[in-house]
């Protein structure tokens, strides 16, 4: 019955609605009905997916990544064996691509060894054509103003090129009830982007000699409740998202939500959790951070917001950007909007944590995130080769650094970081060698149209 049932997933699938076909394989009939329930956004689907391939993901999981993504349309075939598939994936609401992996246990098709998505580069073959730069703005800012005038887009922009501002706009609200229009200097939530502040400090302190990367975890913080993260989880996995420490969102982040003050209280939290994969397997994880963030504190003696500020933010100039607590008023920070079950635009006071952490969450401005930039490239927080380590591959797929996202080789390589959450959704990429720096901050749910992957993917390349 579970091999008919597959079968029918890829039945489904029908070829008309994609550029490539899923091949009849056990491990193509695995991502066939994958895709295809994906793509449905159907829980009945999901589910069935989930209990026919005893995946350990949610049907809230891919329901999630349908919200954002939408429709993924496969673009390009990688590998074809009997029991691996590799598919590139477009994404219907962003300009960049999935890359999505299936490997089935060759004695039995229903059992899956191996199932993971991350994001990527479309290949060349299947890549966006560059335009002008006059171009690029021109249909990047069509985009903007459709999407706002259809109530499905609030943000801000700000494009960098060789120093000189090409453009900065916002559009949208900060405050909708007292219909507040939003303005390039307000302070949105940065979701995951903070991880890169997290990042940088942790290679000061690589750099100063008291953190090395393949110290475990169990060095910095022998009191570590699961001794299997602490004696083989190292800086190196945790800023690579290779240590396998798993999440903080779920259902006990919704129970302790404002119990969670502290980065200690994460680890209290969640800290005898067992590992949820071997160490040295990509999965992204936001505990992987707070346990950062904590070891910061401990080698530095300085407290993780203390620390940020005086070492990442004093330096490059930012007096716009911060962690404090929601319950704290902050002049110019805006209200962040997430889509109710009708799809009518909510405040998302209700999903915030108390305040953000070394995983994500704070504030910041364009102006603060340009200087930031502008800090990197002139090495004013890292020196150059730990700043070149921090942005250069060092996972499987060549999607992350030391907590820096990456795209491009030559000219189109770029570093930076993305942002998620309900209420929030948020990019910025450097250039180094095409000097230009492009930030988006929206104060509504990813899987709005993103401006900045717009743009980025379709300016002109030159040094």
């Amino acid at each position: 019955m579970k091999t008919l049932a597959a079968t029918v997933a890829l039945i489904a699938l029908t070829s008309s609605a994609h550029a490539v076909d899923i091949p009849d394989t056990p491990a193509g009939h695995a991502l066939a009905m994958w895709l295809n329930a994906t793509n449905a956004g159907d829980e009945k689907k999901l589910q069935t997916y989930i209990d026919t391939y005893h995946r350990k993901s949610t049907v809230k999981d891919y329901l999630y990544l349908h919200q954002v993504l939408g429709q993924l349309t496969p673009l390009k075939i990688e590998t074809n064996e009997p029991n691996h598939v590799i598919v590139v994936l477009g994404e219907e609401k962003f300009d960049d691509a999935l890359r999505s992996e299936f490997k089935t246990d060759p004695a039995d098709p229903l059992k899956l060894v191996f199932a993971q998505s991350a994001g990527t580069d479309r290949p060349d073959d299947v890549a966006i054509p560059r335009l002008t730069r006059d171009a690029a703005l021109k249909a990047m800012t069509a985009r903007a103003e459709s999407s706002a005038a259809q109530d499905k887009y609030m943000g801000a922009v700000l494009i960098e090129d060789h120093g000189k501002i090409l453009f900065e706009k916002a559009w949208g609200y900060g405050d909708r009830e007292k219909k507040i229009p939003l303005k390039v200097t307000d302070k949105f939530r940065l979701g995951s982007m903070n991880k890169m502040f997290t990042a940088v400090s942790t290679l000061q302190l690589v750099g100063q000699g008291k953190l090395s990367l393949d110290g475990t975890v169990g060095q910095y913080l022998p009191d570590y409740p699961n001794k299997d993260i602490a004696n083989k989880v190292t800086i190196r996995m945790l800023l690579t998202h290779t240590g396998g420490t798993g999440d903080i969102f779920g259902d006990d982040f919704d129970k302790h939500r404002l119990e969670l003050k502290t980065l200690d209280d994460y680890v209290k939290l969640y800290g005898a959790r067992a590992p949820e994969g071997p160490p040295g397997t990509n999965s992204y994880s936001n505990f992987g951070f707070i346990l950062l963030g904590v070891i910061i504190q401990k080698v530095s003696g300085e407290d993780y917001y203390d620390y940020v500020r005086d070492h990442i933010f004093k330096p490059a100039g930012m007096t716009d950007t911060g962690s404090l607590p929601e319950t704290e008023p902050v002049p110019g920070r805006v209200i962040g909007y997430t889509a109710d079950k009708d799809g009518k635009w909510i405040p998302n006071t209700d999903t915030l944590p108390w305040r953000g952490t070394s995983a994500g969450g704070g504030y910041s401005t364009l102006a603060d995130l340009l200087k930031f930039a502008h800090a990197m490239m002139d090495g004013k927080l890292l020196p150059n080769d730990l700043r070149d380590a921090a942005t250069r591959s060092e996972t499987e797929g060549d999607w992350y650094g030391y907590g820096f996202e990456l795209h491009g080789v030559g000219l189109a390589h770029n570093y930076g970081h993305t942002g998620g959450a309900p209420g929030m959704a948020t990019e910025m990429r450097i250039y180094p060698e095409a000097k230009v720096v492009v930030i988006e901050l929206s104060n509504i749910d990813p899987g709005a149209p993103a401006m900045a992957s717009y743009y980025a993917n379709r300016m002109p390349l030159e040094s």
